[in-house]
Order: C-alpha cells, then sequence, then structure tokens
C-alpha cells in the first residue's frame, strides 16, 4: 500500500487539489475494499454511548455527500463523519477554492459547504443501512436560509434513521456569519430546537448523540460561554476544532494569504492549546473529539493527553496518505504500553500543563485580558 501511495502521489499532486480530491472520493465509492483487521481491544472506545473499535476517525469534509463511508472505514478508521450537509443542494464558493501549502503540510480551503444536499445523501445512506460501522453526519444550514436554526432541525429529522451521531457545524469559517451561531444566545437557541428535534425523533428511532464544533479563532471568554450553555442544554460532546482564519507564521508564502480556513500541521499548536482549555471547563461533562493538524502517532497522542477522547484527521491524508491512520494506531498501542496506561485514563493527563502553556501567537485573546 505504501509503494502505491508514492506511485499516485505524484499523479494527484500534478492535478488541483479539488480535482485530486474529486477524483479520490469518486474512486473509493467505487471500490468495494475488504474490511479493515479487527483492532487491538486496547484501542477500543465508549463515547457518548458508542462503542468506537478505535479512536481515530476521518473528519468532516472529505466524504461531504456520503458517497464512500464504507471504504472509508475499511482504511482502518475507527468512525467516519459526512458532510457538512445542507437541505438545499449547494454550489459553494468560486473555485479555485482549495490551496495546497506543501512546504506547511497544511491546506486553505474556502469550499462554503458545497454539497448535493440532505435528499442526495439520504439516498446513499438509506443503501447501506444495517452495515456496521460508525458514520456521522455533519450538518449545517444553506448560505441564503432565513432561519439557519431550522435548518440544523431539518438534518437532524432527515438523517435520525441513520446517523450514528450528528455534529451541529456552527463554525465553518466560509458562510458568511455562521460563526455568529457561536455566540451565546443564538447558540442556545439552536442547541436547544436541535436537541428537541433529536428527542421527538427519538421517539421512533434510537437516540443520536449530538456533538458542537468549534472554531479555534475564540477568546476565553467565548470559550467560557459555549461550554456553559453545551453543559446546561446537555449537549453529547464537543468537537475541537474546525479550520483557523487566523495564520501563524507559514513557508509557503505563495497561497499564505488566500482567504480561507487553514487546517494542517500549522493548525496543531492553537487547536490544541483550545482543547485542553475547553477540557478544563468541560470537567468531564462530555467527551471532546480533538482535530487539527494530527499527522503522526506522537500529535495523536499529544492531542489525547490534552483531552480528547477520539480524534480526527483529514489534511495530513493529502501529503501522507491513508497509511497514517495504520501507522497512529499503532503509535498509540506503543505509547500506552510503554506508559503502562490505558486510554481512557490517558485522557487530559497533560491538559492543565498544555492550557497554562503561553498561548500560541495567533490565538485569540480573552476579552478581559
Amino acid at each position: 500500500m505504501r509503494g502505491l501511495e508514492r506511485l499516485i502521489r505524484p499523479f494527484l499532486f500534478a492535478l488541483d487539489a479539488e480535482t485530486a480530491h474529486r477524483m479520490t472520493v469518486r474512486t473509493l465509492a467505487a471500490v468495494r475494499l475488504p474490511p479493515s483487521a479487527p483492532d487491538d481491544a486496547a484501542l477500543h472506545v465508549e463515547a457518548f454511548g458508542l462503542k468506537f473499535p478505535n479512536p481515530v476517525g476521518l473528519a468532516a469534509g472529505f466524504d461531504k455527500n456520503a458517497e464512500a463511508p464504507d471504504a472509508i472505514l475499511a482504511t482502518g478508521f475507527g468512525f467516519a463523519e459526512v458532510g457538512t450537509l445542507t437541505p438545499r443542494p449547494q454550489a459553494g464558493n468560486p473555485r479555485p477554492r482549495i490551496f495546497r501549502l506543501v512546504r506547511d503540510e497544511a491546506v486553505i480551503n474556502r469550499l462554503g459547504f458545497n454539497n448535493e444536499g440532505h435528499a442526495a445523501a439520504l439516498r446513499r445512506l438509506e443503501a447501506r443501512a444495517g452495515r456496521p460501522g460508525i458514520v456521522g453526519v455533519n450538518i449545517g444550514a444553506n448560505k441564503d436560509s432565513e432561519d439557519r436554526a431550522a435548518d440544523y432541525v431539518a438534518g437532524i429529522t432527515t438523517f435520525a434513521p441513520f446517523a450514528n451521531y450528528f455534529t451541529l457545524n456552527v463554525s465553518s469559517p466560509n458562510t458568511p456569519g455562521l460563526r455568529d451561531l457561536q455566540q451565546e444566545a443564538a447558540l442556545d437557541d439552536l442547541i436547544a430546537r436541535a436537541i428537541a428535534a433529536r428527542d421527538e425523533a427519538a421517539l421512533t428511532h434510537p437516540r443520536r448523540p449530538l456533538l458542537l464544533k468549534i472554531a479555534p479563532d475564540l477568546s476565553l471568554d467565548e470559550l467560557d460561554a459555549i461550554v456553559a450553555v453545551a453543559r446546561r442544554r446537555g449537549i453529547d460532546g464537543l468537537i475541537v476544532s474546525n479550520t483557523t482564519v487566523s495564520r501563524p507564521p507559514l513557508t509557503d508564502v505563495r497561497h499564505a494569504g488566500e482567504a480561507g480556513g487553514l487546517s494542517g500541521r500549522p493548525l496543531f499548536p492553537l487547536a490544541t492549546w483550545v482543547l485542553a482549555q475547553a477540557f478544563i471547563r468541560v470537567e468531564g461533562a462530555f467527551p471532546i473529539v480533538g482535530v487539527g493538524g494530527i499527522d503522526s502517532p506522537e500529535a495523536a497522542w499529544r492531542k489525547i493527553r490534552a483531552g480528547a477522547t477520539l480524534v480526527q484527521l483529514y489534511s495530513a491524508l493529502v501529503y501522507k496518505g491513508p497509511c497514517l491512520v495504520g501507522d497512529i494506531k499503532q503509535g498509540l498501542l506503543a505509547a500506552l504500553k510503554r506508559n503502562s496506561t490505558t486510554l481512557a485514563d490517558a485522557v487530559g493527563k497533560d491538559a492543565a500543563t498544555i492550557a497554562a502553556e503561553p498561548p500560541p501567537a495567533n490565538a485569540v485573546r480573552p476579552a478581559s485580558a
């Protein structure tokens, strides 16, 4: 597999980033991969009432239209998150809108929730009903929606029979005004309506965990308010974090100035610092999924020690290929053995230390500071 990756990568990198991405998804959707080998029991995780075979998931944004979740799971991921999905099909922002920063092993995107809408994804998820594997559905709002909270409610109602969990994406920087939903009053209303929709759907379908995905570009005061709302309303989990609109020092200056969200290796310090801050504030009320810059076993282990019960990655696959998933799992097993611990006991062990470190240069300072 590793040799095949080395052969294919130059071909994919000769294409523009979005064309290469579409080709990859379509290929995965067309193939029938055998199931991955069972994971070591030491990697099993229970969270949100679900049993994950391992803690490494594919983040939303790769399989926007639920075209290839089974192939994704077959590569060794413990779970896959499809979307972001909006009620109506949406073209997104004009191309070009994805940029590789190769020397930084980073990506900037300003896609804008481009997707085929609920109906197309629903047909695909209906077709895989009954198959094994945890598939989450990441939901959002159409750009021109007059009632954005209603779009999230529609997503929950539509996909409740087939989603293993839901993620409320209120943190993409590429839909104007979407991040305003992270403000306390708007967030409280959104979560209240989403939970009501989830609980109503649970009368006829299994209760689906509801997660909230937040931005790394928050002051600590804003993070305080978000966690307070999430805890008060009884959210099932937090995903930290989405891409950043800030720009840490970057080597690839050709694309560094492009508008959009930055992901990949340069996001890791900021996203991990915010994760540790969130872990301390959550106080064990619900699990946290750590995302942002994971590109090695060491990075995944640091996310877990910072407070992540589960981790997700995406951008690193552009540079390191699908073998990275197996490398991370083997690295985590080695770390558990080396430290004579379990995944559950490792979660958050370094959170206080990381949170006490000086914030990364691109972190938003508290409003009261």
